[in-house]
C-alpha cells in the first residue's frame, strides 16, 4: 500500500497527490477518524460498560452518568471556552493532538479503578480530551477547508461518529466477554492512541493556507465568485450574543442533544430491564447507529440544497417523535422501529450545528461561538442522563423520563425552526467533485 505523503514538499508547495485530489478530502478523512474514536468509540461504546460498573463496582445508575456530568461542569465548561481561543491562536491540529492523550490514557487507567472517586477523576480527564479533540476542533477544521461544499464535507466527516457508534457497542461487548471489562477498556485506550496520534501528525493541517491552497480546492480566479456563496458579514461574538438566534441555536441543540444522550447512555440498561440480553441490546444499539449513517448522508445533501436550519429542525423533531416508541419496547417490532427512526434522525445530531451557526454568523468567530454552543449543550448532554438515572432510581421505571425527554426534543426542534432564515445566496461557482 502506498503511504500517504505529507501535503507539502520541502519547498512548501503541494505535492502531486494534493494536486490530483483536493487535500481537504484528506482532512475530512482525518476528521472522520477523530470523530470515530473520540466521540463514536467513547460516546456509544462506553454505555456497554455501565452494567459492569453497576455489578462489579456497586455504582448506581445515577452514578454511572455522574462522572461525565461532573467532568463537563468542572472541566468541560472552562476548557471548552479555552478550546475556541486555542484553535484561533495555535490551530486545530495542535489542539486535537493535545486532546488525544487525554482520551486514550484515562481509558487505560480505568482498567485499574476500584472506587467512585477514581471513576469521576478519570471521567474528568476523558472530558478534557473530548473537549480538545472532539466536535469543536473537527467542526472548525472542516469549516475552514470547505465553504460551498461544507454540508457534504461535514456529513462525510460525521460518518466517522456514526461508524464508531455502529462498531463500538458490539466490539465493546465482544471485548468484555472475551477478556473482561478492565482489559477491554485498556485495549480501547491503546487503539485510540495508536491511530489518532499518527493521523494528527501526518495528515491533519489546520487551514488550506498552510499548504497554499484555498477552501474547496478553488484557484485564485474562481475565489471571488465562489466566496459569493456566503456574502453575509461575519458577526463578532458580542454581536452574536445579543442575537436571539444564537440563544435559539443554543437552547434547541441543548434540549435535543440532551435527549439523545439520555437515550444512548441508558439504552443498554433499559433494554436489559425489558428482558433482552446485553448482546441483544448491543445489536439494537448497533442497528440504531447504522440507521444514523443513512441519516448523516441524507442530512449532508439536504443541507447543501435547502435551508440548513429547517433541515436541522425537521430531524430534531423526528428525534422527539420517535422516543415514545420506547414505551412499547417489550415488543421487538417496536424496538426495531424505534432503532430505525431514532437512528435516522440521529444523523443530524451534531453536524448541522456548525453549519447553521456559520450560515447565520459567518466563520470569523466560528471557533469561539461553537465553543460556547458546545459547552452549553454539553451540560444538557450529560445532565439529562443523570436526571434520567435519578428518575429511575426513584420510580424504578423509565416511563416518566422518556415522556419528558421526548417533549424536550420537540421543543428543541421548534426552537431551531424559529432561527432567522439567512439571506438568499447567489449560485456557487462550479467545483470539481471529490
Amino acid at each position: 500500500m502506498t503511504p500517504i505523503s505529507s501535503p507539502e514538499s520541502e519547498s512548501g508547495r503541494p505535492t502531486p497527490a494534493a494536486a490530483r485530489i483536493f487535500y481537504g478530502w484528506w482532512i475530512v478523512a482525518a476528521a472522520f477518524l477523530n470523530l470515530f474514536f473520540s466521540v463514536g468509540f467513547i460516546y456509544y461504546g462506553f454505555p456497554v460498560f455501565y452494567p459492569e460498573f453497576v455489578s462489579s463496582l456497586g455504582f448506581t445508575r445515577a452514578q454511572v452518568g455522574q462522572g461525565f456530568l461532573l467532568g463537563f461542569i468542572v472541566v468541560g465548561l472552562p476548557f471548552g471556552l479555552l478550546a475556541g481561543v486555542l484553535i484561533d491562536r495555535i490551530g486545530t491540529r495542535r489542539v486535537i493532538l493535545s486532546g488525544v492523550g487525554f482520551i486514550g490514557i484515562p481509558l487505560i487507567l480505568m482498567g485499574f479503578m476500584k472506587h467512585l472517586w477514581q471513576y469521576e477523576v478519570l471521567c474528568m480527564l476523558e472530558v478534557l480530551g473530548y473537549t480538545l479533540a472532539g466536535p469543536i476542533a473537527n467542526q472548525v477544521l472542516v469549516a475552514q477547508w470547505f465553504r460551498a461544499r461544507r454540508g457534504r464535507a461535514m456529513g462525510y466527516a460525521y460518518l466517522g461518529l456514526g461508524f464508531g457508534g455502529v462498531i463500538s457497542p458490539s466490539l465493546s461487548n465482544f471485548l468484555i466477554r472475551t477478556w473482561g471489562w478492565r482489559p477491554a477498556l485498556q485495549i480501547m485506550g491503546l487503539v485510540v492512541l495508536a491511530v489518532l496520534f499518527p493521523v494528527g501528525f501526518w495528515i491533519t493541517r489546520s487551514t488550506p493556507a498552510e499548504i497554499r491552497l484555498l477552501p474547496d480546492g478553488l484557484n485564485q480566479k474562481t475565489e471571488e465568485n465562489a466566496f459569493q456563496v456566503a456574502p453575509m458579514q461575519s458577526s463578532s461574538v458580542s454581536i452574536a450574543l445579543r442575537s436571539s438566534d444564537f440563544w435559539l441555536i443554543l437552547a434547541g441543540s441543548t434540549l435535543v442533544i440532551g435527549a439523545i444522550n439520555a437515550v444512548i447512555q441508558h439504552f443498554i440498561l433499559f433494554m436489559k430491564d425489558l428482558g433482552y440480553s446485553t448482546t441483544s441490546a448491543s445489536h439494537f444499539l448497533s442497528a440504531l447507529l447504522a440507521a444514523s449513517l443513512g441519516g448523516r448522508i441524507v442530512v449532508g445533501y439536504l443541507a447543501d440544497r435547502y435551508q440548513k436550519k429547517n433541515t436541522m429542525a425537521v430531524f430534531y423533531i423526528l428525534v422527539g417523535v420517535s422516543i415514545p416508541l420506547l414505551l412499547l419496547g417489550r415488543h421487538p417490532a417496536a424496538a426495531w422501529a424505534f432503532a430505525i427512526a431514532f437512528g435516522f434522525a440521529l444523523g443530524a445530531d451534531y453536524m448541522l450545528i456548525p453549519l447553521v451557526t456559520a450560515e447565520r454568523f459567518g466563520i470569523n468567530s466560528l471557533a469561539k461561538l461553537l465553543a460556547l454552543i458546545i459547552m452549553g449543550y454539553s451540560v444538557g448532554q450529560w445532565l439529562a442522563p443523570w436526571v434520567v438515572g435519578r428518575l429511575f432510581d426513584t420510580y424504578h421505571s423509565y416511563r416518566i423520563a422518556w415522556v419528558g425527554i421526548a417533549a424536550a426534543a420537540i421543543v428543541g426542534g421548534a426552537s431551531i425552526y424559529k432561527v432567522s432564515a439567512p439571506p438568499r445566496m447567489s449560485a456557487p461557482a462550479a467545483i470539481e467533485s471529490p
